[in-house]
């Protein structure tokens, strides 16, 4: 399948998804892989990761880049060689891209009940407005850990902590959007986190 879908946050931010349905070869046959990145991908011992991979440079081909264009640093944090910010995300059978002229941070996750066994793992606050006789609990969580993901790839700053440093005011699924707070080395700084819920998967994106 094509393009899943296309997010124009505004005049600077575009978020696409694409839902992995190719199989690994045709995603592979169109595109013109640097070397690191053809040896990054046949290292990929799962199938599905490397058709995440692979439709990421679909989804860079969507907004006129290739993989040419697109390099990682030392954190593994993606750039663009012409300065725009970019954030990547794929979870299964999604993946999605978030170009912008600001720094932003995107995640995509599968809604699974397992995420209630780890929750205590990221969430500290959060517990204060959760309850998991909620229908929307599992919801909820993926929610949060999509936004503090998100946060996390907008960041970019090693030792930061999502059970610590990052947390979640309540909000409604129905809302599509909450407020996020970053507590880091005495500075503290708001975000407001969009949300979207397809097919049994959550995506949400950061802006600064």
């Amino acid at each position: 399948m094509p393009l899943y879908k296309t997010i124009s946050v505004n005049s600077q931010t575009t978020v696409k998804i694409w839902k992995i349905e190719e199989s690994y070869k045709d995603l592979l046959s169109p595109l013109n892989l640097r070397e690191e990145s053809s040896r990054r991908v046949n290292k990929m011992k799962s199938e599905l990761h490397q058709r995440g991979f692979l439709s990421v440079r679909h989804l860079l081909a969507e907004f006129g880049y290739t993989d040419h264009d697109l390099y990682y640093d030392n954190n593994g944090k993606p750039h663009l060689k012409d300065g725009k910010h970019i954030s990547i995300t794929h979870s299964f059978t999604f993946s999605g891209v978030i170009i912008s002229d600001k720094k932003i941070g995107i995640d995509i996750e599968k809604q699974r009940d397992k995420i209630t066994r780890i929750a205590n793992k990221f969430i500290d606050y959060e517990f204060n407005y959760l309850s998991n006789d909620d229908k929307s609990y599992v919801n909820k969580l993926t929610v949060i850990w999509c936004v503090k993901e998100s946060l996390y790839k907008l960041y970019a700053t090693p030792g930061l902590s999502f059970l610590q440093n990052i947390l979640v005011i309540p909000f409604m699924i129905k809302d599509g959007e909450t407020v996020s707070w970053i507590d880091y080395e005495n500075k503290k700084e708001r975000f407001t986190i969009h949300f979207i819920e397809f097919e049994g998967f959550t995506c949400a994106y950061a802006l600064a």
